[in-house]
C-alpha cells in the first residue's frame, strides 16, 4: 500500500456499517499497517442513514475526523443513494463498492469513480444469514475491489464477531463481486 487511503461507508442503522468499518481497521492492523475508524450517526434509529469513516495507511495516521475526500466509497444499501450524496468530495480515480442487482449502465456514477465493484449483497445475505444484513458480504467485495487489506484477516475477524456463516458471507462477497474499470 502506498500512502493514506480514506474510505467512507454508507448504510442504514441496523446494517452493521460501523462494525464493518471497525473490521477493516482490525484487518489493516493485523496486516501490519495502521488504521482508524470514526462513526457518524444522524438519528440513531433502525433504518436511518449511517456513515462511517476509515483511514488505513502504511504510516501512522494523525487525522481523527470525518473523511471528506474518500478514495473508496462502500454503499451497503442502495436506496441510501437517494437520501445522501455518497459521491460528495470523492477523489479522482476512486473506487465504488455498491450493493445492487443493477448493471453499471443503469447506475448514475460520478465520473471520478474509476473502479466499480457490484455485488447483490441483499440476495447473498438473505440466502446465507436469513436477513438482509449486508456488511460482511460488502467487506468481501471491498477486499476484492481494492486489495488494501487481506481477505484472510477480514474473514477471521468477521468469524470471531459473528460466526462461520458471516465468514462465508465475506468469502461469497469476494467471489461474486464483479469489478468494472471505468473510463
Amino acid at each position: 500500500m502506498d500512502g493514506l487511503k480514506e474510505i467512507r461507508l454508507h448504510g442504514r442503522g441496523g446494517l452493521g456499517t460501523v462494525k464493518a468499518a471497525e473490521t477493516l481497521v482490525y484487518a489493516a492492523v493485523m496486516d501490519g499497517i495502521y488504521g482508524n475508524s470514526i462513526p457518524f450517526f444522524g438519528f440513531e434509529r433502525q433504518g436511518a442513514p449511517v456513515t462511517s469513516f476509515v483511514r488505513i495507511s502504511d504510516k501512522p495516521i494523525r487525522p481523527k475526523n470525518r473523511v471528506y475526500n474518500p478514495h473508496a466509497i462502500v454503499v451497503l444499501e442502495p436506496t441510501i443513494m437517494n437520501a445522501v450524496n455518497v459521491f460528495e468530495g470523492v477523489e479522482e480515480g476512486s473506487t465504488l463498492v455498491l450493493n445492487t442487482a443493477l448493471k453499471p449502465d443503469k447506475i448514475d456514477i460520478d465520473p471520478k469513480i474509476k473502479t466499480l465493484a457490484i455485488i447483490d449483497a441483499n440476495k447473498i445475505a438473505l440466502e446465507l444469514l436469513g436477513r438482509p444484513i449486508t456488511n460482511t458480504v460488502m467487506l468481501g467485495a471491498f477486499v476484492k475491489a481494492t486489495g488494501w487489506v487481506s481477505l484472510k484477516n477480514v474473514a477471521e475477524k468477521v468469524e470471531e464477531l459473528w460466526g462461520a456463516k458471516n465468514r462465508e458471507a465475506v468469502m461469497k462477497g469476494f467471489e461474486e463481486a464483479v469489478i468494472y474499470h471505468l473510463k
